[in-house]
């Protein structure tokens, strides 16, 4: 049924496939909605830091484990419209294993763990990226190497489940600026001749740079910028080179940090004929600044203050900033909020909040629901994937 999918919504639709980020209960409430609603696929993206094992710690997002966020997923997802597939698997792609500082091969087993209770759960999707590491600078043949185990185990796992895995793979953390072509076509030819000696079936996702890049709530990349970049050739006459290099190979492309574009830059994401992009943050800060603006148009000066403090204090907004960021506490606490939505101090701040708001006939997860809605149907109408 995926694959049907992936070809009638990509092939004759000539859509752009939305991977979004699971980034609170809320958020995956009005995905799994609006794939139903209008009867279009989505494709729920979490990262091991938002969704894990129960073995390996869980994730932020709702304090669900694999397992759990699995079941959600199916049980409200009435209509088979939620493609599940993991996001960033790969060694030190959780927390556990980077404040543990795990050396190469505990956290390529770790990894192992994460990725098979995703096949057992019943993630469509597997995202094999071996790109961070914590000890050095990786070769780009030193991670297919890695990708290369991992593939191999994860296939494995799949046979013994008797499930078809669809696979995403890249090499290399976003940057801002676009591949060379050179660069993925290495990664094409290398990840191709390793499938083809070992029986194992093709990627069917590669991840590419095409100059997108998150930073605060903005996108830092070169995609969105009416300036030519020195040494780069411009997106337009670049990404229809990596489609055609694709369409080759018969793999789509994906690509990541779609977030934060204007309505013109996504709207050029079809027309180029990219195939599927990933936003996560911007969904997340959208219930953040509606959550403050509830707040402040009900006299919540206490509330205010306090989840003001609570996301600042975690310090989840700091690996988000610009070097010469000039962000005031309201907009770091904006961007580190969803990070604490599943917090006990959150949770509490929320439950009074709920409890003073329905005595006015306010429901404040509907409130916030519908400022996740609008973000994400920013996305569905500009990727074509529903017409205006």
């Amino acid at each position: 049924m995926i694959h049907h999918l992936f070809k009638r919504v990509l092939l004759k639709k000539h859509c752009t496939l939305l991977g979004a980020g699971p980034m609170s209960k809320n958020c995956v409430d009005v995905s799994i909605e609006l794939a139903n609603q209008y009867n279009i696929p989505i494709m729920m993206v979490a990262s091991r830091r938002q969704i894990d094992s129960k073995e390996l710690g869980g994730g932020y997002v709702n304090g669900w484990s694999t397992e759990e966020f699995a079941r959600y997923v199916e049980e409200k997802d009435k209509r088979g419209r939620v493609i599940l597939a993991r996001d960033h698997g790969g060694p030190w792609q959780n927390e556990q294993e980077r404040s543990a500082q795990l050396g190469l091969r505990q956290a390529m087993e770790s990894a192992k763990e994460s990725f098979k209770v995703d096949i057992q759960s019943g993630f469509d999707v597997i995202h094999i990226d071996p790109s961070i590491d914590l000890f050095g600078d990786s070769t780009v043949d030193d991670i297919l190497e890695r990708i290369y185990e991992l593939y191999e185990y994860c296939h494995a796992v799949s046979l013994n489940c008797g499930r078809k895995i669809y696979y995403e793979i890249g090499t290399e953390e976003q940057s801002g600026i676009v591949n060379a072509l050179d660069e993925i076509e290495y990664t094409f030819n290398e990840m191709f001749d390793f499938c083809r000696e070992n029986s194992l079936p093709l990627p069917t996702f590669i991840v590419a740079q095409i100059g997108t890049k998150v930073m605060e709530m903005r996108n830092v990349g070169t995609f969105d910028s009416p300036y030519r970049v020195i040494n780069e050739l411009p997106t337009e006459i670049q990404v229809p080179k990596m489609i055609s290099l694709c369409n080759n190979y018969n793999v789509y492309m994906k690509t990541h940090n779609t977030d934060y574009l204007s309505d013109d830059a996504i709207s050029w994401h079809p027309k180029l004929g990219i195939h599927s992009s990933n936003v996560a943050p911007e969904f997340g800060v959208a219930e953040t600044k509606a959550f403050i603006q509830i707040l402040r148009e009900n006299g919540f000066d206490r509330e205010y203050e306090d989840f003001i403090r609570i996301s600042y204090d975690s310090r989840k907004w700091e690996k988000w900033m610009l070097p010469d960021s000039t962000a005031d506490l309201e907009e770091k606490a904006i961007i580190g909020g969803h990070y604490l939505f599943s917090s006990n101090e959150f949770q509490e701040l929320k439950s009074k909040v709920i409890k003073q708001l329905s005595k006015t006939g306010i429901d404040l997860d509907k409130y916030l629901q519908s400022a996740i809605k609008k973000s994400i149907l920013r996305y569905l109408y500009g990727f074509r994937l529903l017409e205006i």
